[in-house]
């Protein structure tokens, strides 16, 4: 009796432990399933919906056919639609006559990428911002540019404050150091020349910020500055600036005339992306070597290529190169000039006001290659 005691007795030891266990398991397994819950949300689309209704910022979503698929209530009171018209299903043009909105969802269509537009409606100026999606859908944002516009206005004004404010003395300082170097003894004369290449530096950098405010405050489709040109001049023209640079150096232009490259657009400003362009080939090109220019169709589209023959571009490089004051590996550099660091950023600002796009590459033979797109039609 003892003997069927002691074996009851480890039985129900045993059993009491397997349930327990049994408990934890089960335990741990709720837990596991409530955590990779908590992880993976998956948002419904009424749960999103009942978010952009409630946003403050005007929501038009437009389906391939360029119908309203939705729009929220601010929206429509931005674009002073009534409450009680039913829009959804409607074709945009047959709701609203905003012919720049119209040109920029088509215009996004084919470059893929964000488009901005301003425009007065009734009396109220509002921006919109029509964004591609999947499936040749539309988001278009919408909101009131009443204070936004003051805003840039402020910092307008603050940008050509401190400019303004920044030359006097920077050009004061240049004629002093012109002074210092006629009275200052031979054994200085370096340090006042290298105070002037400081002070030059420190003159084209503020003339450089004031050119990118302005570039990023003006609208992409001011064409008022636009003349007929051609890429092949701007070239020719560019190169006159920089040549006597490239004569020091053996540095040479090779420029396939094959095409000439007509086209619409600011004079002033594409020959500043070109120049750019020109120059930082020729800050990483090796002496008596040459730069390669081209011009050529490309779709809709004319390319511009500028390769140098230099060490090419690294990974940081082709990732970072068109932000502002990046500057790459300067033992790659074969020029002492040094710059303000916001040329590339100028030409990518440039290119994006004229409705193209810079993009950098290595040439497959060796070298640095840049692309310059430009649409060959001027935008309306």
């Amino acid at each position: 009796m003892v003997i069927s005691a002691a074996l009851g007795f480890a039985a129900g030891i045993g059993i009491t432990l397997l349930l327990q266990r049994r408990r934890r398991v089960l335990a741990s397994r709720r837990t596991s399933k409530r955590t990779s819950k908590d992880r993976s949300i998956v948002l419904n689309a009424p749960q999103l919906l009942a978010w952009i209704d409630a946003a403050t910022q005007g929501w038009m979503i437009l389906a391939p056919d360029h119908s309203i698929a939705y729009i929220n209530d601010r929206a429509e009171r931005l674009l002073h639609i009534p409450s009680n018209r039913l829009v959804r299903g409607m074709k945009v043009r047959d709701v609203l006559d905003i012919p720049v909105l119209e040109e920029l969802i088509f215009s996004s269509r084919y470059q893929l990428r964000s488009q901005r537009c301003e425009w007065d409606q009734q009396g109220t100026p509002l921006e919109a911002v029509v964004l591609p999606g999947s499936d040749e859908c539309w988001l278009v944002l919408i909101q009131s540019r009443q204070s936004l516009e003051a805003q840039q206005q402020q910092q307008e004004r603050w940008v050509s404050d401190v400019a303004h404010e920044l030359k006097t003395p920077l050009t004061a300082l240049m004629l002093v150091s012109d002074r210092l170097e006629l009275a200052v003894k031979e054994e200085d004369t370096a340090l006042v020349q290298r105070l002037q290449k400081e002070l030059r530096r420190l003159q084209l950098l503020v003339e450089d910020l004031l050119e990118l405010s302005r570039l990023e405050n003006s609208l992409p489709q001011d064409d008022s500055e636009h003349v007929p040109l051609t890429l092949e001049d701007l070239v020719d023209s560019a190169w006159g600036s920089i040549g006597p640079i490239a004569e020091e150096r053996r540095v040479t232009l090779q420029l396939d005339r094959s095409e000439s490259g007509p086209l619409r657009g600011d004079q002033r400003r594409l020959h500043r992306a070109v120049l750019n362009l020109l120059d930082n080939a020729l800050r990483y090109s090796p002496d008596e070597s040459s730069i390669d220019v081209s011009v050529r169709q490309s779709g809709g589209w004319w390319l511009l290529s500028i390769r140098d023959h230099g060490p090419g571009l690294s990974e940081a490089d082709l990732t970072r190169m068109f932000q502002r004051f990046y500057r790459g590996d300067p033992s790659r550099t074969r020029s002492n000039r040094s710059g303000s660091g916001l040329g590339l950023a100028i030409v990518q600002q440039i290119a994006v006001n004229h409705g193209g796009r810079i993009e950098a590459r290595n040439h497959p033979a060796g070298g640095a290659c840049m692309d310059l797109l430009l649409p060959r039609e001027p935008l309306q």
